[in-house]
């Protein structure tokens, strides 16, 4: 940094390399420049009252090197650039604040409001096949469909609604309460069209029933607390 103030007034020799300025005979004085706290012999031009020093000159004196790349120069001093960096760096970390632990994200809200709306598809689904075999009512595809229907509906907004990881996580778990929604409608459809017997508490002893409501019941549960946790009920 002291390396860089004692010369700060010297840049503006680069508006003179190679610039074709004719300077003065009498402009030019020998004056004794000191870098760093020691003398060197560096020849100083004033022009309009500013002074000036020859830069291969000045590089030397101050053990530093000029490079050249087209019509750019690059004078560099020693301990610039690591003072530099240092200053970059402390500026950093007094500026930065410090990185927070990465946190769950949770649901988006498209994609939890769009979840909200296929389980209510999936529930309401699920009511309409449990009170048609609890009543005795004949289990007809054709009455059934508009359900599945709206279900793989919401389904599809429900994939593109997706943003965060946890959206990611539960639309497999929506999508598997949905793929065994469908089979356990297409079981007691099949039922009926066999004329198989249907007991009205046949849900009641359903392995794929119970695993729908408690996936139902899981669902609820971390929509309503907006986080993913998957206990096993969806899988």
């Amino acid at each position: 940094m002291r390396i860089r103030q004692s010369f700060a007034w010297s840049l503006g020799a680069l508006l003179l390399v190679g610039s074709g300025i004719a300077l003065a005979q009498n402009a030019s004085q020998s004056r004794t420049l000191i870098v760093n706290g020691q003398s060197a012999n560096v020849p100083v031009i004033q022009v309009n009252g500013r002074s000036y020093v020859d830069l291969e000159a000045l590089a030397s004196a101050a053990n530093g090197s000029l490079s050249f790349s087209g019509n750019m120069i690059a004078l560099t001093l020693p301990g610039a650039s690591s003072n530099t960096n240092t200053n970059s760096a402390n500026t950093t970390s007094a500026s930065a604040p410090a990185a927070a632990p990465a946190s769950n994200p949770g649901f988006s809200q498209a994609f939890l409001t769009a979840g909200i709306e296929q389980m209510a598809t999936v529930r309401e689904w699920h009511t309409a096949l449990a009170a048609a075999i609890q009543n005795g009512t004949p289990v007809e595809a054709n009455w059934l469909a508009p359900y599945r229907t709206q279900a793989a509906t919401n389904l599809r907004l429900a994939s593109v609604a997706i943003q965060t990881n946890s959206d990611r996580k539960a639309f497999q778990l929506l999508t598997n309460e949905f793929q065994n929604m469908t089979k356990l409608a297409d079981k007691y459809i099949a039922a009926r069209a066999n004329l198989s017997y249907i007991s009205p508490h046949a849900l009641q002893n359903d392995d794929l029933n119970q695993r729908i409501v408690a996936c139902g019941h899981s669902l609820g549960a971390m929509a309503a607390s907006g986080q993913f946790v998957d206990d096993g009920s969806c899988n």
